[in-house]
């Protein structure tokens, strides 16, 4: 799996062009603070893997005639308990394609969606594979400054004992505003996925383990370059607020953080 990862990034690394979109950020993660010490469900602070303390994120996105292009990566840090020190936890990665052979139609933004979603983790060792397909509809305003969509899509997760098909909603939005200083962008998924090790959770009347799990993750960012001296500095400041559900663990929780952000 590790090895379709690469092959997959290193297959997209000509996308890095004029015309396209690539930012790195760098997350600093306040869930284990915040959660800490509030009895075992919700506690994300007792041990040190279970949640990470940074987080770098390389995003990617472009378009051509036929459709778009979309990844990112996440690589995240955590202490060490042993070594004292802080080190990699894992990796997570998502690659998805756009495709629209219709465009100077009436469907023009209605597109069909390809996704692969996968990492490695030193504590669970390795994310599930899933592989997703299905329609996405895409709307904007007039000037583009506010743009969103919406998947419905068909979720297969072959490591799961339980059910190999699934589904997943998703709503994606960014929205560019006050001159370009100011953007709030972020993501919403609802899927299916059975976690026999998530017990007690809400819904899990054969005590077999969560079955749906829900999270987004709201961005806000302050653009440094719609400021006046600024223009050349593609530099951002703001934060994340993870929201989740049956996620980092059973239940909910709110996991805000510090962000910057560079954009090329």
């Amino acid at each position: 799996m590790k090895k379709i990862i690469i092959a997959a990034v290193v297959a997209l690394l000509p996308l890095f062009c004029a015309n396209a979109q690539t930012n790195i950020q760098l997350h600093y993660d306040m869930g284990s603070y915040l959660y800490h010490g509030q009895g075992s469900k919700a506690d994300l602070g007792k041990n040190a893997g279970n949640r990470q303390v940074l987080t770098t994120t390389i995003e990617h996105w472009n378009a051509d005639r036929f459709g778009s292009n979309f990844f990112f990566i996440d690589v995240d840090f955590t202490s060490d308990p042993l070594a004292k020190f802080s080190a990699v936890r894992g990796a997570y990665t998502e690659i998805s394609r756009e495709w629209c052979f219709w465009g100077n139609t009436k469907l023009k933004d209605l597109t069909f969606h390809m996704e692969y979603n996968g990492g490695l983790d030193r504590y669970s060792k390795s994310y599930n594979d899933a592989w997703l397909f299905g329609p996405t509809y895409n709307f904007h305003n007039g000037d583009y400054s506010f743009t969103a969509s919406i998947s419905a899509l068909y979720k297969v997760i072959p490591g799961n004992a339980k059910n190999v098909n699934n589904f997943q909603l998703t709503g994606v939005w960014n929205w560019t505003f006050y001159k370009g200083m100011f953007k709030f962008s972020g993501f919403a998924d609802l899927w299916m996925e059975n976690r026999p090790w998530q017990l007690g959770a809400k819904g899990d009347k054969n005590n077999d383990g969560t079955d749906f799990i829900f999270i987004s993750e709201p961005q806000f960012w302050f653009n440094l370059n719609a400021v006046k001296g600024c223009e050349d500095v593609n530099l951002s400041f703001g934060t994340e607020l993870e929201l989740s559900n049956n996620f980092v663990g059973t239940g909910f929780y709110a996991c805000p953080t510090l962000g910057v952000k560079y954009t090329f």
